[in-house]
């Protein structure tokens, strides 16, 4: 685990974002921990996930021109993580997002910012089903750009509830053929239980729950 990584889990718990308990999913099932991006709603915590957002992209080395938060949720965590590429790492990335609805009039299209041309990172919360990335896809292809990377803070690396044997992640890079890469996996968040020492009923919960819905990896 990455020094940026460990940090974000702090972070996470500190602002209750990340929560131990017991947490009802809408697969169903009864996980022992909740991940709640929506919590990431003030300037204070913005400008902080924008840093981990922009750590984790210089981590994975995606190659791209333009950065993309689909609407709703990735619109201000692609503002955050260029504002934060900027201010740490001085680099200067062009980034856009889209509108729910196209506009006919003043600048018109669904696309705001810079024009999605060449190499696009996809910058989102979390995936669970997957709709809201496939949209994205199709935006990109539409605007002629090449996908080469997608960005969240969080992968469960669970299995769906589909049968499949595969996490929602794994079907889509599959799929679509694009790598899709997580500030934080189930496994750094367990990793840090471990080296706490302080959340050992929580831990077992963890670790039975992976045993139950977790991924081969």
């Amino acid at each position: 685990m990455k020094e940026y990584q460990r940090e974000f889990i702090e972070f996470a718990l500190a602002n209750d974002v990340l929560k131990f308990g017991s947490f009802q999913l809408k697969s169903g099932r009864v996980s022992p921990y909740f991940f709640n991006a929506g919590l990431f709603n003030s300037g204070k915590t913005l400008g902080a996930i924008g840093k981990f957002y922009a750590a984790a992209l210089e981590d994975v080395a995606f190659d791209y021109d333009v950065l993309f938060g689909p609407a709703y949720k990735g619109v201000p965590l692609v503002c955050a993580t260029a504002l934060a590429l900027s201010t740490h790492f001085n680099k200067d990335a062009p980034f856009s997002f889209n509108r729910k609805e196209k506009k006919d009039h003043g600048e018109g299209g669904n696309i705001v910012g810079t024009p999605l041309k060449g190499k696009v990172v996809v910058v989102d919360d979390v995936i669970t089903a997957g709709t809201a990335i496939n949209e994205s896809i199709e935006i990109i292809r539409q605007n002629h750009a090449q996908l080469t990377g997608v960005l969240v803070a969080v992968d469960r690396a669970e299995v769906a509830p589909d049968g499949s044997g595969k996490s929602a992640i794994q079907a889509i890079e599959e799929k679509q053929q694009v790598k899709i890469r997580a500030i934080i996996t189930m496994d750094h968040i367990m990793e840090y239980m471990q080296e706490k020492g302080t959340y050992e009923a929580e831990l077992t919960l963890m670790k039975e729950y992976k045993a139950q819905y977790g991924i081969n990896q």
